[in-house]
């Protein structure tokens, strides 16, 4: 096998891990809810924290894999999550909740940036969409693992030891990432052969610059509202499932996992379908349309306010998480192959920071949207519609606007 490929099969675990651990909050918030006394509103809080530093450390970490290479700002970020995600099981309060959920939020950040820029730097731009996919792949089973296990370890041992277990457990990749991941040390050099390089050299140009252009606010705009429903999902539909489908602890994880293994296996097809597309018509409007599409699609969700029963909740919830992961790909493989190598970290991370804006709101949205009544009405209202909008901000961005804004990136000195 391809070296690059053994490392991407890393870099989906790694990813695969990340959604565990920062989703295991989730699984757990009926439970801690009940252990520590909270309402909603305190419990929207705790599963914000975690983005508090996600997104303030978005566009450093960036910078620290442009400076330092993947291999070892992944390895040191993957180290101080894994203990801050199983030191949670120590906590006798929200506020050391919160602290341990702020310290993996910072470690995080490296995830994702290290991630693409992976990709980017191994792989040709109309060859992106397939590692792409199986890069969200991991965002997607992650949290489908991280259902399904933790509502065992939860049901059998406790919220404690399930972040314990979880946690330390993951340490087994480290010594697999050093043996394999490229040593480059200078701004994450490619250390496989690229099949096609389109980049050029980059021109001096100044932050100021592309903050003015209206196509970075459009695909900024995007990933915020996409992003929103995304994270609505992995922090408050295990306890919509459970509080107002009435489904055990089991139950929920089970229909959330099934729902996360579908989106998984669907993005990954999108990805390579997309991928053919490219080559055919252009990788910006191959990509513009399949993540048009896929956010329109993941409104689906809306059907959950008007379905009869809970019959309806796995393939309403099926169908509008593939959606959205098929947007999500396509949506990140556009951001990917828009700069050259030597800013994919620090671009990645100024979106990424809009990205993770809508993580630090929508669970603290949604819990204040609860109430003490609990009802969830509105806060999948919102959840729904916010795909709309960023279909609707790329459908304003448009192919010529994605292309400019590249060649604005790229152009010679």
């Amino acid at each position: 096998m391809n070296r690059r490929w053994v490392v991407l099969s890393l870099v989906f675990f790694a990813i695969l891990i990340n959604y565990i651990d920062r989703g295991n909050l989730s699984i757990a918030a009926p439970s801690i809810m009940r252990d520590f006394r909270i309402e909603p509103a305190t419990m929207g809080v705790l599963l914000s924290a975690f983005f508090w530093t996600y997104a303030l450390f978005q566009i450093p970490a960036g910078a620290l894999v442009d400076r330092f290479g993947i291999r070892r700002t992944y390895a040191a970020g993957f180290l101080v999550w894994s203990i801050a995600s199983a030191s949670i099981a120590l906590c006798r309060g929200t506020t050391g909740v919160i602290g341990m959920r702020m310290a993996l939020g910072l470690a995080e950040s490296i995830g994702p940036l290290a991630s693409i820029a992976f990709i980017q730097n191994n792989f040709a731009g109309e060859d992106q969409g397939l590692p792409t996919s199986i890069y969200i792949a991991g965002q997607n089973i992650g949290p489908a693992v991280g259902a399904l296990v933790g509502a065992l370890l939860l049901n059998r041992f406790g919220w404690r030891l399930m972040f314990a277990i979880t946690g330390l457990g993951a340490l087994i990749w480290l010594p697999f990432w050093l043996a394999a991941a490229p040593s480059g040390k200078n701004r994450g050099t490619p250390q496989f052969e690229k099949a096609d390089d389109n980049f050029a050299a980059p021109r001096r140009w100044t932050w100021s610059m592309l903050l003015a252009s209206r196509t970075f606010w459009a695909m900024s705009l995007a990933i915020l509202l996409a992003s929103y429903y995304w994270y609505f999902v992995l922090t408050w539909i295990p306890s919509y499932l459970i509080l107002s489908r009435g489904y055990s602890t089991l139950g929920m994880g089970r229909v959330l996992s099934t729902a996360l293994f579908t989106m998984a296996a669907v993005n990954v097809v999108a990805g390579s379908a997309a991928d053919k597309l490219a080559v055919r018509v252009g990788v910006f409007r191959a990509r513009l349309w399949f993540a048009v599409l896929g956010y329109f699609g993941t409104a689906a969700i809306l059907l959950l306010l008007v379905t009869p029963d809970r019959s309806w909740t796995l393939p309403v919830l099926t169908f509008s998480m593939c959606a959205t992961g098929i947007g999500n790909s396509s949506y990140w493989t556009i951001s990917q192959h828009v700069p050259p190598k030597s800013l994919i970290g620090r671009t990645i991370g100024l979106l990424n920071t809009a990205s993770v804006l809508a993580g630090a709101a929508a669970p603290a949205l949604t819990g204040w949207m609860l109430g003490p009544q609990r009802q969830f009405g509105p806060a999948i209202l919102v959840a729904g519609m916010c795909p709309v909008l960023a279909a609707m901000c790329l459908l304003a961005a448009g192919t010529q606007g994605l292309e400019r804004m590249k060649a604005f990136l790229s152009a010679d000195a």
